[in-house]
């Protein structure tokens, strides 16, 4: 039987709401904490498989999350297709040679720099029993593309959206490069055993309504075309993170299965706005969970109300902190697994 989880993003409404945080992996875990000090850094940690799946794995032996999202990055993507990275301690990740500098025909691909990641996803899918279900990945065309163009992440991406005006041939380019790339990555991550996909898109809310329309949602649509194509049973999550009255536009046109809703989006706006019986996931804010307590218990019950007439995947509105006690996490898998 499927998951709860896919089952919602399905269409169907259960009787209890599944819940998975994003970024569930991670530094808030002293077990994951213990894990990374023993194998050296980030990107060490993505290309050992068993040492991702291990981390992928964590969170669903402590709080037993309905969800298991692969653990892994966002910029795997350019890195197949011929940038280095890396990870500076304090200050993120960087990719060379910019895009702004050199043109995207310079780049020699590397795709196999994808396999250990899939090997991750079927050691996973392996441990993994039918009631969780498995969760991979990509970063959405434009949020990579800025890291590929400016070499860093940025506030407001400006060296990217002035690319964009400047030269929008060249950076149609770059983004029709990334949709290719993107959909064998996680076709390839169905094919391992990966039962959804999310398509994380953090920069979406930089852009004009526009520049909206071209950058993201015409490249998700795309994507989410071929990928259901190939897979048409496996459901898509789009999170298109600082879109807010662009949602329903990018709900409605990217062809997507499920839409991802931030915290900056007021759920009763979006629970009215978006199409009717489409699933939604979200929105409680990351902060709330790090302060946990009453004012915690008051937004996951207002979550939980909003989305009550829909399928409701409960998640955060971006990932979780690094300093978010383990009790604040009980506090609302508590709160969710109730009803509120």
């Amino acid at each position: 039987m499927p998951g709860l989880l896919l089952e919602t993003l399905r269409g169907t409404m259960g009787d209890r709401r599944p819940v998975w945080l994003m970024r569930q992996a991670g530094r808030y875990l002293p077990e994951y904490r213990a894990l990374r000090a023993s194998k050296g850094g980030f990107l060490q940690l993505v290309y050992d498989s068993e040492a991702a799946a291990e981390i992928t794995l964590q969170p669903i032996r402590r709080f037993g999350f309905d969800g298991a999202i692969l653990f892994s990055d966002i910029l795997i993507v350019p890195y197949a297709m011929g940038q280095d990275l890396a990870f500076v301690a304090g200050e993120g990740p960087r990719l060379s040679p910019r895009l702004i500098d050199r043109a995207l025909g310079s780049l020699e691909a590397v795709p196999d720099r994808l396999m250990p990641i899939y090997r991750t996803v079927e050691l996973v899918k392996a441990q993994l029993t039918g009631e969780t279900t498995l969760l991979g990945f990509a970063g959405s065309p434009w949020t990579v593309a800025t890291y590929m163009v400016a070499g860093e992440g940025s506030r407001d991406q400006h060296v990217t959206r002035a690319l964009a005006y400047r030269d929008p041939e060249a950076f149609q380019k770059i983004i029709d490069s990334v949709v290719a790339v993107t959909v064998d990555y996680l076709c390839g991550q169905i094919q391992a055993g990966a039962e959804a996909v999310q398509l994380f898109d953090s920069w979406a809310g930089s852009l004009a309504p526009a520049e909206f329309e071209r950058w993201v949602i015409a490249p998700n649509a795309a994507i989410t075309a071929q990928v259901k194509a190939r897979y048409p049973d496996v459901p898509v999550i789009g999170f298109p993170k600082g879109a807010g009255e662009k949602l329903p536009a990018y709900a409605r046109e990217t062809g997507v299965d499920a839409v991802g809703v931030d915290e900056t989006v007021d759920p009763l706006w979006a629970a009215r706005e978006l199409p009717a019986g489409m699933p939604v996931q979200g929105n409680l804010d990351p902060l709330l969970l790090l302060a946990g307590g009453n004012s915690l218990a008051v937004q996951a019950q207002t979550v939980l109300r909003a989305f009550s007439e829909r399928p409701h995947v409960f998640n955060l509105g971006h990932g979780i902190d690094k300093e978010t006690p383990i009790a604040h996490v009980e506090q609302l898998l508590q709160i969710v697994r109730s009803g509120g």
